[in-house]
């Protein structure tokens, strides 16, 4: 049974404020739903604040598009689209470990050259030799018809989370 795309963005929104800071209201010809930014810091210490032992940040930011069916031209707009505005927004330095590049396409029907579009996209971006961090692109694309994600190599981690979201509306 197929989910309405508008009650599953809402779904999907909830599920990231969460842990996410949710942007709305992007100025853009795409079909871009929301943003949503994440932001860690660890940090340990030794005996007081002042004496820093190590620090960590990691960084995510998520676009969400939304459609009732992606062409592979328009998948790779979206991509190009959410690396040309992800990637400024990273600050490289010493204690950076990662920002990475989540890309969700949510269509009501999709096509297997979109599917494969979607699985070839990559990207990966060093800073200073990987002292600095890294970036990376981690696309995915969720059939609201067959309830299914598809994604390229670096997104297998959205695969179990749309299942998790699936499975919990089934039990509503």
């Amino acid at each position: 049974m197929a989910i309405p795309r508008e009650q599953f963005l809402d779904i999907l929104k909830d599920s990231f404020s969460a842990y996410y800071t949710i942007v709305e209201n992007i100025d853009t010809d795409l079909p871009l739903a929301f943003r949503a930014d994440y932001r860690l810091r660890d940090e340990r210490y030794w005996l007081t604040k002042s004496v820093k032992i190590w620090g960590n940040e990691k960084n995510e930011y998520c676009y969400i598009f939304a459609a009732d069916a992606f062409t592979p031209e328009l998948a790779q707009k979206c991509m190009d689209w959410a690396i040309k505005d992800g990637i400024p927004r990273v600050k490289p330095h010493s204690e950076h470990q990662c920002t990475n590049i989540k890309v969700v396409l949510i269509a009501d029907s999709t096509d297997p050259d979109t599917v494969m579009a979607v699985r070839k996209k990559s990207f990966t971006k060093n800073y200073r030799f990987g002292l600095h961090g890294y970036s990376n692109l981690l696309a995915g694309l969720t059939d609201l018809g067959t309830e299914q994600t598809v994604t390229n190599r670096e997104g297998h981690e959205l695969v179990p989370y749309f299942k998790k979201l699936f499975a919990a509306r089934a039990k509503d």
